[in-house]
């Protein structure tokens, strides 16, 4: 298995994701706009995950050779992330935000089932590969936060620009694994998702990343309001990805001793009460450390035990369309819809009120996941 190879393409990915979640924000607050515009544009980059995985999780599934799709993805994203340095007005932003974002979220479903194809039975190893995405994640986002401080937001540009660059290249050292044989009998993936369990876990993630939408789209503007410099922000990010990269060198034994589903549930219920910390403590330091802490759960326990389903869910043809659903339907739809309502309820109600109806949501979530996951289907 080429270890390393997939660990500097997770590396680069994550990376740009540490530069554009904490910050794109304040770039766009720089650039004029308000808290409803804001929460719209960041809603549009996690939109475009809706429909890109799935367009080309059916290509992959059909052609195969995944990674000539996701070199070509990586490769037009960065083409296109370049307009943004003349790209003015809302409309003008958002039209480059949905031409790079749509080629860049096709490329990580696709190297997801690339990966698995190579780890073979050695799937809750996973984690350990990922890993290197959340460590790419804290370098930029703490570097980054301390370089805001001293040159502004127009350097974010660049560190994208140039993470971006990292996952084409790395892209091109990533071999196709040899195919895996699937039967050519296979029903169709609606037979699959016709399942009860499976239509209840989509509906879990999707609440689970709705709750999210506050703190990917404000987070770093709402703790600048309060008199935190970027590069103290920036260390707060970094501090949670790092609660997740430690719970991901335990995730393999963790998924040894506790189905994946009960993870799922306990994570939805942990981030409840991270988004009531954020919300009604934000003057209180050591809280805010805490609930950085809980990101292990929110994202590192509940992205690992989930991506463990979905391998289990979705066999032969259709790893890349269950990968890229769960994408589409989480971190795209979920995003997008947690994004743009928490702009409008984020002017209209202000932080605390938007955090509580954050934790409602990851509540539901929880419910939902409890309720009506069949934990027959994890093993």
């Amino acid at each position: 298995m080429p270890y390393w190879r997939l660990s500097s393409f997770y590396f680069f990915y994550f990376a740009a994701l540490g530069a554009l979640v904490p910050y794109w924000g304040l770039y766009l607050q720089s650039r004029g706009f308000d808290a409803v515009a804001i929460g719209s544009l960041m809603a549009l980059l996690m939109a475009t995950k809706i429909v890109a995985p799935n367009v080309w999780g059916w290509l992959g599934d059909h052609l195969g050779h995944r990674m000539r799709i996701v070199r070509l993805a990586s490769l037009v994203a960065v083409l296109a992330f370049v307009n943004m340095f003349w790209a003015d007005g809302f409309w003008g932003i958002a039209l480059v935000m949905l031409v790079y974002s749509f080629f860049w979220n096709a490329s990580l479903p696709q190297l997801e089932v690339v990966t698995f194809t190579y780890l073979g039975d050695q799937a809750k190893r996973y984690s350990l590969l990922r890993l290197w995405g959340s460590v790419g994640f804290i370098i930029t986002v703490i570097l980054l936060g301390m370089l805001l401080d001293y040159r502004g937001t127009e350097v974010i540009l660049w560190v994208v620009l140039g993470m971006y660059l990292g996952i084409f290249l790395a892209s091109l050292s990533i071999s196709d694994p040899a195919p895996t044989a699937h039967s050519s009998t296979q029903g169709s993936i609606f037979q699959v998702l016709r399942q009860p369990s499976i239509l209840a876990f989509f509906v879990a993630v999707f609440l689970m990343q709705a709750g999210h939408g506050p703190y990917y789209a404000f987070y770093s503007i709402y703790l600048e309001n309060h008199g935190y410099t970027k590069g103290t922000i920036g260390l707060l990010w970094g501090l949670g990805v790092l609660a997740e990269v430690l719970l991901f060198l335990f995730m393999y034994r963790l998924l040894k001793h506790w189905n994946a589903d009960r993870i799922l549930v306990i994570s939805m219920l942990l981030a409840a009460l991270r988004w009531l910390l954020i919300g009604y403590f934000p003057d209180f330091l050591w809280i805010l450390l805490t609930a950085q802490l809980l990101h292990a759960a929110t994202f590192g326990s509940f992205h690992a035990a989930a991506i463990h389903l979905v391998h289990h869910y979705f066999k032969g043809r259709h790893k890349g369309r269950g990968q890229a659903l769960y994408a589409s339907l989480s971190f795209g739809a979920g995003g997008a819809v947690g994004s743009l309502s928490s702009g409008f309820m984020w002017q209209h109600w202000g932080p605390a009120l938007t955090y509580t109806m954050a934790a409602a949501v990851a509540l539901c979530g929880a419910l939902f996941a409890w309720r009506f996951i069949d934990s027959a289907h994890d093993h």
